[in-house]
């Protein structure tokens, strides 16, 4: 954010100097002490204010920043510069790509030293094995991510969560990348990157999920985002790995698929007080409650939360499920314990159990809560965010009903899920309801043809 500085008064008297006329002088100021401070740091003026005046300043300043923010869109991409992905081993927007491969030598020259910050500022890897450490950057990112445009919901990351999220077998400390204050060593930014092993096409690529880059909000224009890309990219590098995939929900050079959210109401009443969704011009809250009516049971027998025994069983269906897509993980019994065993509150995944003990089908989704901002009433949203439906019995429509059962059930209010994979079989049939968002997924140093959103085979967290 950024504020004008103050002027300072100018009183003027009016003197006669001989000739009739009269002349403007400024008054002196006589030591007052905030003649003397200068103006005021905006920051601590913004900081001082009621947390409700904050968040409406911090909307009007959205809301005037709108036109000059990333492009949302592929029509407003092609008029943007993008300085910096520019120089970078991405496909250019308008780009038409009909081959396979690197970009970039799969042995670039790697730097050894890091790159430089701004002045004040120095590179910290985060030990997220100690509380402290995953409690600074649980504050960071709880205070300064992902919020929606109109500034009343921000993502709220539990140390669990992120435990999850960024410890997956194989991760590596120095990409959990830092920036620290030198002076107070308070975190102020951060990127993570985790090792994967992704197919595309053909190919099976060794690579890293890059997530949870966040900077401060109030060193934005320090432009230390470019700086922390190009840090985690070193350090990748230096393990061997030149490819990554990230998601973004601004359009940079250039998405390799773009996929949409589709919301199903849970708890209506709610949403519409949050404006999270809202009513149809014929559409009163009881007839909107009522059309999101559900099931009080579940109708898919054998259907049970998914134990420890039951991973080499759940590892086999998502390997010959995912095997028809163009863009999947390669998952080995290792990773399908750590993404899809049942964590309270983070990640749940159903299996049906059919005669002999054979698990004939999955469904798993992790949990996400948001804070909301200024709202006399609620404090928070819980969402469920699908992740991957196996089915080989039970028809896919009655085993999503049955999440959705559950869902509703154990007080979630919204279940989000992308047109990805076999998803869009079930969408409008369960009354899901198209949003705003979309999701583009990006690979650095790699091309390839787009890929439709029915042909992705991952669901990036």
């Amino acid at each position: 954010m950024q504020m004008d500085k103050n002027k300072s008064l100018e009183i003027s008297h009016q003197e006669d100097d001989g000739d009739g006329k009269k002349k403007k002088k400024p008054k002196k100021y006589k030591g007052q002490p905030w003649a003397k401070e200068g103006p005021p740091d905006p920051f601590k003026v913004l900081d001082s204010l009621p947390e409700e005046k904050q968040q409406e300043i911090q909307r009007a300043l959205h809301l005037f920043s709108l036109s000059q923010g990333p492009p949302k869109s592929l029509k407003e991409a092609h008029k943007h510069k993008f300085s910096f992905w520019n120089s970078q081993p991405v496909p250019k927007i308008g780009e038409e790509v009909r081959t396979h491969g690197p970009i970039q030598s799969e042995k670039p020259n790697i730097r050894q030293e890091s790159y430089s910050l701004p002045e004040g500022f120095c590179w910290d890897s985060l030990d997220l094995d100690t509380a402290e450490q995953l409690g600074e950057l649980c504050t960071l990112l709880n205070e300064n991510y992902t919020a929606e445009d109109d500034n009343t919901l921000r993502f709220y990351y539990s140390p669990e969560f992120l435990l999850w999220a960024l410890c997956p077998p194989g991760w590596q400390p120095e990409w959990h990348c830092g920036v620290r204050v030198n002076s107070n060593k308070k975190l102020v930014g951060f990127i993570s990157a985790v090792p994967a092993t992704v197919k595309i096409y053909d190919v099976e690529k060794k690579m890293v999920e890059v997530n949870f880059l966040c900077v401060h909000k109030k060193l934005r224009s320090k432009r230390m985002a470019p700086v922390l890309i190009r840090e985690i990219t070193r350090r990748v590098q230096q393990q061997g790995l030149y490819q990554a995939l990230y998601s973004a929900s601004v359009v940079l050079p250039t998405p390799v698929t773009s996929c949409r959210h589709w919301f199903r109401s849970l708890n209506p009443r709610k949403l519409i007080e949050l404006n999270f969704s809202s009513l149809p011009h014929h559409m009163n809250l009881q007839r909107a409650c009522k059309l999101n009516r559900l099931p009080e049971m579940t109708k898919t027998a054998g259907l049970r939360l998914m134990t420890l025994a039951d991973v080499p069983k759940v590892y086999d269906l998502l390997r010959e499920y995912l095997k028809d897509f163009h863009l999947l993980p390669i998952l080995n019994k290792e990773d399908t314990q750590h993404w899809f065993l049942p964590r309270d509150g983070i990640i749940d995944t159903y299996v049906v159990e059919g005669l002999g003990g054979v698990i004939t089908d999955m469904v798993s989704f992790y949990t996400m809560t948001s804070t909301v901002l200024n709202h006399l009433i609620h404090r928070s949203l819980k969402s469920a965010h699908a992740l991957y439906t196996v089915t080989t019995v039970t028809p896919l429509q009655q085993l999503m009903e049955d999440v959705l059962v559950i869902a509703k059930a154990r007080r979630y209010d919204v279940f989000i899920a992308l047109d990805v994979m076999r998803n869009k079989e079930f969408l409008e049939p369960l009354k899901f309801t198209q949003g705003d968002n979309t999701t583009h997924y990006y690979l650095y140093n790699w091309t390839c043809p787009n890929i439709t959103p029915d042909k992705v085979g991952m669901v990036l967290k």
